[in-house]
Order: C-alpha cells, then sequence, then structure tokens
C-alpha cells in the first residue's frame, strides 16, 4: 500500500444512491514509474459501491506508438486502451465504452489521417481531446501539448478542428477559465461540432489566483453563462479535485469528507447546470488525477449530495444518460 492509498484510507464512506447508474465520461489508464494506474486498479477504485456501467476513456500521453510516422504515434494509445478494456465490454463495468485519442490539430487538414487511424484501431474510439490549457504565469503548468496563448484562434489549428467536425467526433476541450471566450468563438464558427468542456471549464486558485475565489468564481462564471448560450457545448462537472483548483485537501491529515468536498464543488457545479440545463451536463471523476484529494466513492458521494435536490430523472441524465448520449455509447 502507497502513502496516497494509506491516506485514503482513513476516509472511507459507504457509497450513497448505489442503484443509481453511472457513465464516468472523464478518466485515465497509464504507466509511470512511480505510478500505476491500469484496468485493474480503476476497477477497485470504482468497485467502492456506486454502480459505474460505462467509462470513456481520455487520452494522457501513454502507450504512443514507438516507430512509424509522428502524427501517427498517438493512435498507439487507442490501440493499447482497446486490448486492454476488450475483456470488460460484457461486464458489470464497461471500461472504455468510448475512447477520446489526441491527434496533433496543429497539422491542420493533413490530421485526416491520423483521425482515420483511431477510427480503424477502435470501434469505440469517439473523439479527440487537445490541451490547450495555458497561462502567462510560470506558477501553472499548461497542457502537455504546450500549446502556447490563443491556439484556439490559429486557422491552422482551425482547419484540424474541422476535420473533427466532418468525421462526426466529439471534441474534449481542456483550457483554464481564462481561456473560455477563445471556446465560444470555436463553437460559433463550428456550430455542427459537439465540444465537451472539461473540468467545469478550469477554474484556479493557486499561482496567481490564489486567495482570489470569489473574483475568480465571478469571473468564470460570466464566461461560462456566455458559452451557455451556445448550444453545442456540453459541460463535465469534475477536476476541482486538483489541486490547481486550490482547495488543499491534499495536504489534511485525512481526506475531506464527501460533505465538504460537496460544499466547495456546489456552487460551481449548480452554475454550470442552471447555465447549460440538466440535459447538458454530466458528472466525472477525472480519476486518477482527483485521486490526489479524494476515494472514487467519496467523490461520486459528493456529486450525489450536490444533486440531491434533482429529481430521478434528472439525477440519472447527470450522472449516466447524458454521457451515454453525447459520446454514442
Amino acid at each position: 500500500m502507497n502513502d496516497r492509498t494509506a491516506w485514503l484510507a482513513l476516509g472511507t464512506e459507504i457509497a450513497l444512491d448505489p442503484g443509481l447508474p453511472i457513465c464516468d465520461p472523464h478518466h485515465h489508464l497509464w504507466i509511470y514509474p512511480d505510478s500505476r494506474y491500469l484496468v485493474d486498479e480503476f476497477l477497485g477504485d470504482a468497485g467502492g459501491g456506486h454502480r459505474v456501467a460505462k467509462t470513456v476513456h481520455v487520452e494522457c500521453l501513454m502507450f504512443y506508438r514507438e516507430d512509424g510516422p509522428e502524427p501517427l504515434r498517438p493512435v498507439g494509445e487507442t490501440e493499447h486502451v482497446d486490448r486492454i478494456t476488450a475483456g470488460t465490454q460484457g461486464s458489470r463495468t464497461q471500461v472504455a465504452a468510448g475512447i477520446v485519442g489526441f491527434a496533433d490539430l496543429r497539422l491542420g487538414a493533413a490530421v485526416q489521417p491520423v483521425l482515420d487511424a483511431h477510427l480503424g484501431a477502435s470501434s469505440r474510439f469517439r473523439g479527440i481531446r487537445f490541451g490547450t490549457a495555458w497561462d502567462a504565469s510560470d506558477k501553472l503548468h499548461g497542457a502537455h501539448t504546450r500549446p502556447g496563448p490563443a491556439l484556439l484562434r490559429d486557422a491552422t489549428f482551425r482547419a484540424g478542428l474541422a476535420c473533427v467536425d466532418r468525421a462526426g467526433l466529439v471534441f474534449d476541450a481542456w483550457m483554464y477559465f481564462p481561456q473560455l471566450a477563445e471556446l465560444a468563438d470555436v463553437a460559433r464558427a463550428f456550430p455542427g461540432l459537439r465540444i465537451v468542456l472539461d473540468h467545469a471549464g478550469g477554474p484556479i486558485g493557486i499561482g496567481p489566483y490564489a486567495n482570489r475565489r470569489e473574483e475568480v468564481f465571478a469571473a468564470w462564471k460570466a464566461d461560462m453563462q456566455r458559452l451557455a448560450a451556445l448550444p453545442n457545448i456540453h459541460v463535465k462537472l469534475g477536476g476541482l479535485a486538483m489541486t490547481m483548483a486550490g482547495f488543499g485537501w491534499h495536504k489534511l491529515p485525512a481526506p475531506p469528507s464527501s460533505a465538504t468536498l460537496a460544499e466547495a464543488m456546489r456552487p460551481y457545479f449548480l452554475a454550470c447546470i442552471e447555465l447549460f440545463g440538466v440535459e447538458r451536463c454530466m458528472f466525472e471523476s477525472n480519476f486518477p488525477m482527483d485521486r490526489v484529494s479524494c476515494s472514487y466513492t467519496v467523490l461520486w458521494n459528493a456529486f450525489k449530495r450536490v444533486a440531491g435536490g434533482f429529481s430521478a430523472d434528472e439525477r440519472r441524465a447527470l450522472f449516466h444518460d447524458n454521457a451515454v448520449r453525447v459520446y454514442r455509447l
């Protein structure tokens, strides 16, 4: 048992509303020298009492091909994830029922063969994520794509997005909250492109945004309101247990309870649901990234607490049906 697992064990809970089906639309599988998180590890987390029926695997710079043309190497991630999750497809939890991979959209129209290769690698391939998270502060780490500022407005990048649009794939967008206006421009330029905004739009509470939570919330909500007017944008409710959100839970002597998590997350998630409507929101685990602050069971308990005031049909939409529909699972 590693230190993080032992720490998480200090805050166990019984799963709330265990019969509610969940489609977790955002998690990763990876293996690093100091961090292994593959199918067994995910199922161990997901087996804590919640009814996790399906999941969507999202790219994480892992399992790339080691040779061949550079643009096609990310297809190795789709190939590998398809292979290692194949045995779960008929089981209680279908891991990677949908796969979101990576393609370098900075290739412009030349990215089309990469999209074709992903589609050929797995019948479960559903979309592309290209992280554009960037901030001028050196206190914040940008996306692993090293995007630089205003990439979403670049003409060549948009030519790549046009290929994603024509292929009928989802575009997963990961960014920090000051960049949300750029996503609005994209949504207007590609009204038929299904866009899923990761991690509730990336509110930040560290670096230059530390100790400015009310100010950040107001700016974030204003831009989210503008995004909500664009019907092709959907929002994942999650990611706030990452350290960049600034709540500092990972530094506590014991992990926070689901009630503590829910109290902090509620204003953000309810604002998203109010602005976008129940039908365009979906809860996500973002595991194992969010595992730094809480266990899988406790996190989904927090989500269920946040959604406690919604009807049974609305809860089913937020926890399962919307993700299944958007990702065509």
